[in-house]
């Protein structure tokens, strides 16, 4: 069966390439041309280069293949241009879909995102029916998210099989960008995290993640969502873990939201000073004012989901970046 990965030499997408093959799949990679590709190296992937902006290089991408697997995506709570990270999330999803219908695949997958699920007091763990209504999206990482997702949906009335994973915060080796929790990790590695605040999030080991997509595409309904998470944990317990794992020591005073607020706001004015992503900015605290727990039942009772403890795979990240000088 030959399958289509966008985003392949991304953090998910590496591993989800890895896991397809074991599984037997003839793997398209697409990249795009440039972009660094060491996390594909010894792997057994037809590398392809194409941009998902580019309608004609995803159709060349996608002839011949059964399934696509669309996992390419600007991923960052602060940006400089929210244009060109609308585009690329919202019309780049678009183009995917298009390509897909014209090869005709059996199976569409849209890797999506756990933060475009309603959170907050009265709903600590949200299941795929709490999708958030425009207005309610923090910053434009996850507005753009909301509009591939409703892209997505269109496509499936229309008659692409799709499906949507909404994924969480993935944790474990080969983070090289890295991801927005991998940068959280790393500035603590650093010991630029001397607060915390009463935050949570869902972190689940990345490799259990590609095997979430695989079996959605096995097992899943043509039309559903699925949330794949692993542990929710809140932020004092998820640095308290790195600080074991690590020698670093974790954070011991909690702050009010309030100032974490004036910490976005100079994150914001420094990021947009360097042209570096800070360590807080406004989107990544307004995010942060609630838990954002999931429920992953779901994956569980329909594709035999089972993913396991974070605290290995927590520590296979910290050896990762000390391995590759990034702390």
């Amino acid at each position: 069966m030959k399958v289509l990965v966008t985003g392949a030499n991304g953090f998910v997408g590496a591993h989800l390439c890895r896991r397809l093959v074991e599984r037997g799949a003839d793997v398209r990679a697409l990249v795009r041309q440039g972009s660094d590709q060491s996390e594909l190296k010894g792997q057994s992937v037809d590398i392809v280069h194409g941009d998902i902006l580019d309608l004609a290089s995803l159709e060349r991408a996608t002839q011949g293949c059964e399934q696509v697997y669309h996992l390419a995506a600007n991923v960052k709570f602060f940006t400089r241009n929210p244009e060109a990270m609308r585009a690329a999330n919202t019309q780049g999803t678009r183009n995917v879909l298009t390509a897909a219908r014209k090869a005709g695949v059996r199976i569409m997958i849209h890797t999506s995102t756990a933060a475009v699920l309603r959170r907050g007091t009265n709903s600590p763990s949200a299941d795929e029916t709490m999708l958030k209504d425009d207005h309610e999206a923090v910053g434009v990482y996850e507005l753009s998210k909301l509009e591939a997702d409703r892209v997505a949906m269109e496509a499936c009335a229309e008659g692409l099989p799709v499906i949507i994973i909404n994924l969480a915060a993935p944790i474990g080796p080969g983070d090289a960008k890295p991801s927005p929790i991998g940068h959280t990790i790393i500035q603590f590695l650093k010991g630029r995290f001397p607060v915390y605040t009463n935050s949570g999030l869902n972190v689940v080991d990345v490799r259990d993640a590609a095997e979430g997509h695989c079996l959605a595409a096995e097992k899943g309904t043509i039309g559903h969502r699925y949330i794949l998470g692993g542990e929710n944990i809140s932020l004092k317990d998820f640095l308290g873990v790195l600080g074991e794992l690590s020698g670093v020591p974790s954070p011991t005073i909690q702050v009010p939201y309030a100032l974490t607020l004036i910490g976005g706001v100079m994150g914001e004015i420094t990021g947009r000073l360097t042209n570096k992503e800070p360590l807080a900015c406004l989107a990544s605290v307004r995010m942060g004012k609630y838990p954002h727990y999931v429920s992953i039942d779901k994956a569980k009772r329909e594709l035999g989901y089972r993913p396991g403890p974070i605290r290995a795979s927590l520590q296979e990240e910290i050896e990762w970046f000390r391995a590759h000088g990034m702390v």
